[in-house]
């Protein structure tokens, strides 16, 4: 019996196996509106199997962006853009994910295709980024606003709105990003915040942002629709955040009415030494997952059908997510079934080559 291919149910979701397609930021959109490209993207991944598809990190104020290529869901008019994708993707046998964010000093930033590095200016469609203090992620990045209350309270409430816009898009879980130095990961990090009001100084001050965004995200999506949450475990730095502050920032998430935590690490600070190799992030996962007893997914170089399985069978995680290597082949799914000897349903068109 395949722990990969088995299904995955929460709340009134269930997965029908363990494998995602991690979020991967495309940098093709306009004014926030995915388009073909998006719908040909996630879709395909449908078709090849995923049980689960996650947009990219999908913008939840215009000023969130990372890039002015970004998606978003700051707007009303965005919903009508998602829902064929969505629709796409639940008809293909995929539940339809979409990761919320907002990038916080990271944002106003070119994309990897532009010609230029570092930020956007304004004459160039960029504009200031908000963060919890007026540092800059990089010599080479704009230097940021910092958040007064009135500017975090609006956070707060974008994000529920956003959730609400993607419910009525038709997406089925909900992953708000707290990861890889976006502007929730952040507030988390001393690193990165250096506030002495309520939302800085303690690790309970710290972790303040992410727990009301969560709770805000819970109330506006219901009790039936899964919200997960994205975690880096660790900066890499000394001083940082690290894997004991993300076990209790996992339990008090999970108290919140979080159904996953989706575990990768880095991204705040520049940072030497990291040990990037096959599954190089698992142990995080597991560490979480057993300490705060909550379901984890892990990320990060699982390329290989065997890794995934039994990365699940030895209880390290719930849910592989799986970047590059869906770029790579959009039908890994159906390729790893036929490595584990099990019997699936290619799409009918497809059905001849499996």
């Amino acid at each position: 019996m395949s722990q990969l291919f088995s299904p995955l149910t929460t709340r009134s979701v269930t997965l029908p196996n363990r494998i995602a397609v991690s979020p991967m930021c495309q940098y093709s959109a306009r004014d926030g509106h995915p388009d073909e490209w998006h719908l040909v993207h996630l879709g395909s991944r449908a078709v090849g199997g995923a049980g689960l598809v996650f947009t990219e990190a999908t913008a939840v104020q215009a000023v969130g962006r990372i890039s002015p290529e970004d998606t978003g869901l700051w707007d009303d008019a965005h919903i009508a853009s998602w829902r064929p994708i969505a629709e796409f993707v639940r008809a293909h046998g995929a539940v339809a994910g979409v990761q919320l964010a907002h990038a916080g000093r990271k944002a106003s930033t070119w994309s990897p295709f532009a010609d230029g590095r570092g930020g956007v200016a304004d004459a160039e469609g960029g504009w200031t980024p908000v963060a919890p203090s007026a540092v800059a992620f990089h010599d080479s990045y704009r230097t940021p606003d910092e958040l007064d209350r009135e500017g975090i309270a609006r956070v707060v409430a974008d994000f529920a709105a956003a959730a609400r816009r993607a419910v009525d898009a038709g997406f089925q879980v909900v992953e708000v990003h707290a990861a890889h130095g976006y502007l929730l990961h952040e507030f988390l990090s001393p690193l990165s915040n250096s506030r002495t009001d309520a939302y800085g100084g303690s690790l309970e001050n710290r972790t303040r942002l992410a727990r009301e965004v969560t709770a805000a995200v819970r109330e506006a999506v219901g009790d039936d629709v899964p919200v997960f949450a994205r975690i880096s475990a660790t900066d890499w730095v000394e001083g940082g955040w690290s894997a004991e502050d993300s076990v209790v920032l996992a339990r008090d998430l999970a108290e919140l009415g979080v159904d996953l935590v989706d575990v990768s690490t880095g991204g705040n600070v520049p940072a030497a030494d990291i040990p990037v190799g096959p599954g190089y992030q698992v142990r995080f996962a597991e560490t979480v997952r057993r300490k705060a007893d909550v379901p984890t997914g892990a990320v990060g170089m699982i390329t290989d059908a065997r890794q995934a399985e039994q990365v699940l069978a030895d209880g390290s995680a719930d849910l592989v997510l799986l970047g590059r290597e869906l770029l790579r082949d959009p039908y890994w799914p159906l390729h790893a079934a036929q490595q584990l000897g099990v019997r699936t349903n290619p799409p009918k068109q497809y059905a001849r080559a499996f």
